[in-house]
């Protein structure tokens, strides 16, 4: 793949202008993006439990759409109108209240209509992933 077509800030400054509902930037942070891989934070807020006191299935399924959309947009550039085909998750083990989630995505393929990809979802520093996601994006001809 080649390299990134956007760096981080103008990954951020595009998401703050074209998709404000998403990215306001207060509580979700782009750690990296480079062309291939990302790396997402999403601060810990009670907002994102479920009964029970574990990180909610719709938290952690926005915030893997959200990381394939940036390491996408870091990959082809200003492209607004990528949108999700599919998306596949995995819960396999609780996230744990109080821990910030990241999400680890890469692009598996890149093509020009479509891109496959894949995300690694963590709570806090433990190695041990809570979700995987796996996902596919149709790329509009324009």
């Amino acid at each position: 793949m080649a390299l990134a077509k956007m760096s981080v800030a103008e990954v951020e400054q595009f998401l703050r202008d074209e998709f404000p509902q998403a990215f306001s930037g207060d509580d979700i942070t782009i750690e990296s993006a480079d062309g291939q891989t990302c790396l997402l934070r999403q601060r810990y807020s009670e907002r994102m439990l479920r009964p029970g006191g574990t990180v909610s299935g719709p938290t952690l399924m926005a915030l893997a759409d959200f990381a394939m959309y940036v390491v996408l947009l870091s990959a082809i550039g200003p492209i607004g109108l990528a949108v999700t085909t599919n998306l596949n998750i995995n819960f396999l083990r609780k996230g744990q209240p109080g821990q910030d989630v990241l999400a680890e995505a890469r692009l598996l393929k890149l093509g020009k209509r479509l891109a496959v990809g894949e995300v690694k979802l963590l709570s806090g520093t433990s190695p041990d992933p809570i979700a995987h996601v796996t996902s596919t994006y149709s790329i509009p001809n324009i």
